[in-house]
């Protein structure tokens, strides 16, 4: 018998198990362990056993506000900088250096006495102020 006369037999057939990764018997899952089980689900908020970031946000004390502190402004500011019957808005409150930024909200406090007229537009006032206007 020679290998040219030789009939070949059929190949056996290709095992298709798991379908997962790389067409193995795991599905791409590994071998043992509680991840490699089925219905197997975790918390999005899981991060190994650690301390999670919400616990630990928990634990660190304090607040602090996203919304921007008002810029302060004193009665004794306003009569140096200003004129009798000038206007006070957050540009001109810029103009003249006693605020920095525009977007961030004016507030004018009593520290000291105003004796000129002045208009106020587009900044808040304490009640201290308003009674002494």
């Amino acid at each position: 018998m020679q290998i040219n006369s030789l009939k070949s037999g059929k190949l056996k057939g290709r095992k298709r198990v798991g379908r997962g990764g790389k067409s193995g018997t795991y599905s791409g899952k590994g071998m043992k362990g509680q991840k490699s089980r089925s219905g197997y689900s975790r918390r999005s908020t899981w991060e190994g056993g650690r301390t999670t970031l919400i616990a630990f946000t928990k634990k660190n004390k304090g607040f602090k506000s996203r919304n921007a502190k008002n810029q302060v402004v004193s009665l004794d500011a306003l009569e140096k900088n200003f004129k009798d019957g000038d206007e006070v808005t957050p540009e001109s409150l810029k103009k003249v250096g006693l605020i920095n930024d525009i977007s961030v909200p004016v507030k004018i406090l009593k520290n000291g006495e105003l004796k000129k007229k002045l208009k106020f537009k587009d900044v808040l006032i304490s009640d201290a102020v308003k009674k002494a206007l």
